[in-house]
């Protein structure tokens, strides 16, 4: 059996950080994408390694082309050919109502969110795709339960970003389908991550749980066991799937 490689992106924090530490337990090499924080992208590699896993990570801007090009280009050179992609990586801005945004605040959630995972699926399908050469693959996109709810008052934009993830998921694994790539999203809904104080409201869990029929926050952990699900060949009949991990919200 060729070598399991998983690619998850904003792999240093939150959800994406127990994604990877899942899968270096399922037997994945890993390989985490960071922004700007290679401590914490460093500590969670040293975690898997020391386990006795194989990870190493990568600094890696989704807003920028060439970026992603070389986070593929190193792991096809550390490990080899990508099985799975997690596109993780998304950003949020200080809440607000859209009649106080600019332009720049859309293009930066835009470009990270939307556009960096299109790039990320692109360079995904072309080493998995069998039309391609390649031996088939699975990729997991991380929506948001904003997708459905909108965001008002707070991130629209960040909602609208989601929306765009949705389709793409739906799209791109009916496209692939036949080339032996899954291709599925998670939509969280309020977890307790580091993302919230991006908003400028770090306590917006507690503060909103009371709407979850569950009646509490999720946390990133339960998020990543429906990625690793998703991924694995337990899975094997879904694909173009949207999972919501969100107490019931």
């Amino acid at each position: 059996m060729s070598k399991q490689v998983m690619i998850v992106t904003g792999g240093s924090r939150g959800i994406g950080a127990e994604i990877a530490k899942l899968g270096a337990i399922d037997g994945y090499a890993v390989c985490i994408s960071y922004l700007h924080n290679k401590a914490a992208a460093d500590a969670i590699v040293d975690g898997i390694v020391q386990a006795g896993g194989e990870a190493i990570a990568i600094a890696a801007d989704m807003a920028i082309e060439a970026d992603i090009l070389n986070l593929f280009q190193t792991v096809d050179q550390k490990f080899g050919t990508v099985t799975a992609l997690v596109n993780n990586a998304g950003i949020l801005e200080k809440q607000m109502r859209v009649d106080q945004m600019d332009a720049a605040r859309m293009q930066r959630i835009f470009s990270t969110n939307v556009i960096g995972s299109f790039l990320c699926a692109r360079e995904a399908v072309k080493r998995m795709s069998t039309l391609h050469g390649g031996s088939g693959g699975a990729i997991v996109n991380i929506s948001s339960v904003a997708a459905r709810a909108g965001g008002p008052g707070e991130y629209v934009d960040y909602a609208a970003s989601k929306g765009a993830i949705d389709t793409l998921t739906i799209g791109l694994a009916k496209e692939v389908a036949t080339e032996g790539i899954r291709v599925n999203a998670v939509r969280p809904g309020v977890i307790y991550t580091e993302i919230h104080a991006s908003g400028g409201e770090p306590g917006r869990v507690d503060r909103v749980k009371s709407n979850v029929p569950m009646q509490r926050g999720g946390e990133a952990n339960e998020v990543a066991q429906a990625v690793l699900w998703l991924l694995s060949d337990k899975a094997s009949y879904t694909t173009g799937s949207l999972l919501d991990v969100t107490g019931g919200r």
